[in-house]
C-alpha cells in the first residue's frame, strides 16, 4: 500500500520529533558528567563539520559570507541563548516537563509576529495564545517561593527560540538554508568554548562520553533532515500538528531512562498547550483558505526552524 505524501510527511515529522527527543535525553545524561559549555562546544563542532560537508555537496560554500548578514547573526545569537537555557533546564528538571514548556513555541511565535511584525491575529488565536500560556503556568506550578529555576530556564529557551523563528522569517530567501545552519552551528561552538572557559568545567572525555556526544549530534542532525523531508513531502498545515509527538517521545524517554513520571500538572498543562496549539494551527489553515494566502515557509519545530526557500516561480519546493 502506497502512502500519500501527507501521511509520509507526517511520519517523517514524528521521526524528527523522536530524533530531537533522543538528542535531549542523551544531553541530559551528559549534564551529569561534563559541563554545559563542553557539551555545546563538542556537539557544535561535530554539527559544523557535517554542515560544511552538506554545503560543499550543495555547492554553496561560495555563499559563506552570508553568515555575516545581521539577521543571520542575530538569529544565531538567539539560538545560542535558547541552547544554553534549554541545557540548563534539562539539567535541573525532568525531560517531559521541559519538553512540555517548549511545546508553547508556535503560540509564542504567533504572539511575536502579532506584536513586532504586524501580522493580523484574530480574537480566536489570541484566545489560543492566552490558554496556551495558562497551560505553561500549570506545568511550571509556581509556589510561594516563586518559579522553579529549571522551569525559568525552559521559558527563556522557549522565548529565545521564538525570537529565532521570527528572525528567520526576515532573512533573505536567496541565502541557502544550510548556510544559516552552518552559521548557527559555528556560533554554538564558539559560545560553548567561551562558556566552558568561564565556568572552567572542562573534563577529559572518556570513550562513553565521546560516544554520547557523537550520538547526540547525529540524532540532532537526523532530526533536522527528517524535518526537511516532512516539509517537502506534506502540506505544512497537515504535518505541523504532528510536532506534538515530541511531547510523547520525551515522556516515554523520561520514564525509561530516568524513571521520571510526569505529574498531574504536567499532564494537564501539556494537554492544554497541545489543544491550544492545534486550534491555532486550525485557525491559521482556515485563514489561509479564506484569504487565498500563500502557505508559510517558516515551520517552527521542537528544536529548530526549517526554512523552505521559494522556487523561481515563487512556490515552495
Amino acid at each position: 500500500m502506497r502512502l500519500s505524501p501527507n501521511v509520509t510527511g507526517a511520519l517523517f515529522m514524528i521521526a524528527a520529533m523522536a530524533a530531537f527527543s533522543i538528542n535531549d535525553a542523551t544531553v541530559k545524561l551528559l549534564t551529569t558528567e561534563i559541563g554545559i559549555g563542553q557539551i555545546m562546544f563538542v556537539r557544535g563542532l561535530i554539527l559544523s563539520i557535517f554542515a560544511v560537508g552538506i554545503a560543499w555537496r550543495s555547492r554553496v560554500l561560495s555563499r559563506l559570507g552570508a553568515m555575516f548578514d545581521i539577521r543571520v547573526g542575530l538569529r544565531s545569537c538567539c539560538e545560542l541563548v535558547a541552547a544554553i537555557a534549554f541545557l540548563e533546564a534539562l539539567k535541573q528538571m525532568p525531560l517531559a516537563n521541559a519538553a512540555a514548556i517548549i511545546q508553547c513555541l508556535p503560540l509564542a511565535v504567533t504572539l511575536g509576529a502579532a506584536l513586532f511584525m504586524g501580522e493580523p491575529v484574530g480574537w480566536r488565536r489570541w484566545s489560543a495564545i492566552i490558554v496556551g500560556f495558562i497551560g505553561v503556568m500549570i506545568i511550571i506550578k509556581p509556589g510561594p517561593d516563586g518559579f522553579e529555576q529549571g522551569a525559568v530556564f525552559a521559558v527563556v529557551a522557549m522565548l529565545a527560540a521564538s525570537g529565532r523563528d521570527l528572525l528567520t522569517k526576515t532573512i533573505r530567501t536567496d541565502i541557502p538554508a544550510i548556510i544559516i545552519t552552518l552559521g548557527t552551528a559555528l556560533t554554538l561552538t564558539i559560545g560553548g568554548a567561551i562558556l566552558g572557559s568561564i565556568e572552567q568545567d572542562w573534563s577529559m572525555m572518556s570513550l562513553p562520553i565521546t560516544a554520547k556526544l557523537l550520538l547526540a549530534a547525529l540524532f540532532l542532525l537526523s532530526g533536522y533532515q527528517f524535518l526537511v523531508f516532512a516539509v517537502r513531502l506534506g502540506d505544512i498545515s497537515y504535518i505541523a500538528p504532528f510536532r506534538y509527538a515530541g511531547l510523547i517521545w520525551a515522556t516515554l524517554l523520561g520514564m525509561l531512562l530516568f524513571s521520571a513520571y510526569p505529574g498531574p500538572n504536567v499532564l494537564v498543562g501539556g494537554a492544554i498547550v497541545v489543544v491550544a496549539g492545534l486550534y491555532s494551527f486550525y485557525r491559521e489553515r482556515k485563514r489561509v483558505a479564506q484569504g487565498n494566502l500563500a502557505p508559510e515557509t517558516l515551520v517552527p519545530a521542537a528544536r529548530g526552524t526549517v526554512v523552505v526557500p521559494p522556487d523561481e516561480d515563487g512556490k515552495g519546493p
